[in-house]
Order: structure tokens, then sequence, then C-alpha cells
């Protein structure tokens, strides 16, 4: 079952300080004015999400369809999910740690505080 943008929002706004925005004029998810994701519109689609290099090499190595890049992303902390593979539980992981290093250190100890 694919993962809406709708989807994605909910996931991330469940985060503390996790809003809607905008980023290169599409719909985007900061915390505090940190990008954690946007919605592409170019000719691949899907979602950019921050990630760790070492992660997003990871995923890519992994060969799940779901996880791919292009050149002008090579050596950058972001990664392309494709919403229509990925699966949900794996997603909600990956936009938590997006969140994780974006967030403000205050306000990941709050969270992890609970």
């Amino acid at each position: 079952m694919a993962v809406s943008w709708q989807n994605v929002v909910e996931m991330a706004c469940a985060l503390p300080e996790t809003e809607e925005s905008t980023s290169y004029g599409t719909p985007a998810l900061k915390v505090r004015d940190r990008l954690l994701a946007r919605l592409r519109t170019e000719a691949e689609g899907g979602l950019a999400l921050v990630c760790a290099l070492d992660e997003k090499e990871a995923l890519l190595a992994s060969g799940d369809p779901a996880f791919f890049t292009t050149a002008h992303y090579d050596g950058y902390g972001m990664v392309l999910v494709d919403l229509e593979r990925v699966a949900r539980a794996e997603l909600a992981e990956l936009v938590t740690e997006a969140w994780r290093s974006k967030a403000p250190v205050r306000l990941r100890r709050e969270f992890d505080a609970g």
C-alpha cells in the first residue's frame, strides 16, 4: 500500500515542533525552520528525506527499490524515497531519525524523556 504525502505529514507532525512549510516551492516539513523532508515534484518524484550520509549509503546499498538518489544529491545527507514502494513502518523510523538530526538538543531531550 502506497504512502501518501499526508501520511508523511502525520508521521512528522506527531513529533514536537514539526510543521508543514515549503522548500523550493514544494510542500516540506521542518522542525524549528530546519528541513526534514520535502515532496519532490521533479520527474522522479517521491520524497527527499534528510539522513546521515552513512545511512543513505546503507539504504542505497540495500537494493530496496524504495530508496534512490540522483547526481544532484551526491555527497549530501538526503535520500530520495519512492512513496509507492516504501514500507510505512520503515519510513516512520526514517522520519523520526530525520527529526532527531535536526531538532535542537533540548527538544530531543524532552522527547526522549517522554
